[in-house]
């Protein structure tokens, strides 16, 4: 049974981390502040990309010029690209997007195909590590530094491998931002680049852009700028789902110190309780004693 002052120091010990998780949610709940305001900023500049791509690609098509990017040759060789945080205590995070990628390469062994593994994040590069996977790129250091720059090496990095035929095929998967509470996992094809649609134009009538140089040239110019964008997209998906997963995992730590603290002290007032009983008991019976003895 333990002492009162055991409990003491347990229930001020359950303090010291309910100051240390409140701290860490308002902490993570201005990072995520700043993420949001980085994805809507980035959103029409984006939109506005995959509009002047989907124009050229049908200037393109109709020349016949095709930039090796947009190649396509049977798969063999699927590289995959996997985003996880640096950081842990953010709930279910990184366990979710790590047993999606696992799953996700064991199907494309399943078909035959060869694996080529990169990752973002010192999560990722640990899990892999335990499982005897080799890995070809790791990037680490990202969660909370996020630049475009980065997106832009990784880009190359893929760019560089699909061209010069050393992959068939590149795979990125990470998690996406849907709420404070709700993220989902997205496996997308980053190459081969597909059909690039845009989105329905905001005015009634569309007036066709007017490029120089040529559209093929501009159109390959532009088609790496694709790539980074879409790598940027899901390096601040992900950054803002970390921040916002981090964030409901301090506030549910919280609360349940709020609880610990509550059950605890239950604890503490009843061991009061029968300290002070025994105490009485021990004074009535000394009473007791020493009436019979002067009896």
């Amino acid at each position: 049974m333990p002492t009162l002052r055991d409990i003491r120091k347990k229930i001020k010990a359950i303090q010291g981390t309910k100051k240390i998780t409140s701290a860490m949610k308002m902490v993570a709940a201005a990072k995520l502040r700043k993420v949001q305001d980085s994805m809507l900023r980035y959103r029409p500049y984006a939109t506005k990309m995959q509009q002047v791509l989907a124009d050229l690609a049908g200037a393109v098509e109709m020349r016949g010029d095709v930039p090796p990017i947009l190649l396509r040759r049977p798969v063999k060789t699927v590289e995959v690209l996997v985003i996880t945080s640096d950081k842990g205590l953010c709930g279910a995070f990184n366990t979710n997007i790590l047993r999606a990628a696992h799953k996700e390469i064991n199907r494309l062994k399943g078909e035959g195909l060869n694996i080529v593994l990169s990752v973002v994040g010192r999560k990722a590069r640990d899990y892999f590590k335990r499982r005897d996977f080799q890995l070809k790129n790791v990037w680490s250091g990202i969660s909370g530094k996020l630049q475009y720059t980065h997106a832009q090496v990784i880009a190359q990095e893929m760019i560089n491998s699909y061209v010069s035929e050393a992959v068939d095929e590149v795979v990125v998967i990470f998690n996406e931002f849907k709420s404070v509470i709700a993220q989902r996992v997205v496996i997308n094809r980053l190459l081969p680049i597909g059909r690039i649609d845009s989105e329905p134009a905001e005015q009634p009538t569309f007036i066709p852009f007017t490029y120089e140089p040529r559209a093929p040239e501009l159109f390959a110019m532009l088609l790496p700028i694709y790539i980074e964008i879409q790598i940027y997209r899901a390096l601040l998906e992900s950054q803002a789902a970390e921040e916002a997963a981090r964030m409901t995992a301090m506030d549910n730590a919280t609360k349940n110190c709020d609880e610990l603290i509550r059950k605890t002290t239950l604890i503490a007032n009843k061991v009061r309780q029968a300290s002070i009983t025994k105490e009485l008991m021990d004074i009535v019976g000394g009473v007791e004693a020493l009436k019979q003895s002067e009896g």
